[in-house]
């Protein structure tokens, strides 16, 4: 994961232990993903009904139905291929909500997927969650 050089914006206003945090999910999920595992890059997002994940097949809601598009749409490592963030924009929207504006990539034989992405983040119970994913 790397912030993309000159196009970053860090709000004042998020304190650098909640931005640590929110960084630490971001690269616990690209370990996650690059070792071929759904449910452990899961564990970032709010595991919630009240989840959402916008990408191109619509809406899903649920941390269970998004687990399961998930592995439906990447069943194998060759799918998942290798998975690399970059953060364009992280702000902090009030005490435990931020927003982040990011890009996606992923390195695979079967060819290549990139987009941009849109998070919500919450910080329950002390820990930073995704608890909405607009992905395109």
């Amino acid at each position: 994961m790397t912030f993309l050089s000159g196009h970053t914006l860090v709000a004042q206003t998020l304190s650098e232990n909640d931005r640590q945090g929110i960084l630490r999910v971001f690269e616990d999920q690209e370990k996650a993903w690059n070792t071929g595992d759904i449910e452990k890059f899961m564990e970032g997002y709010w595991q919630s009904d009240s989840l959402t994940f916008i990408g191109s097949s619509g809406i899903t809601y649920g941390w269970t139905n998004t687990l399961n598009n998930y592995q439906k749409r990447y069943p194998d490592k060759t799918a998942m291929g290798t998975l690399s963030f970059k953060i364009l924009r992280l702000e902090k929207l009030d005490k435990k909500t931020a927003f982040l504006i990011g890009t996606f990539h992923l390195k695979r034989d079967i060819g290549d997927l990139s987009g941009h992405f849109t998070l919500v983040w919450k910080k329950i119970g002390g820990k930073w969650v995704i608890i909405s994913d607009h992905t395109s």
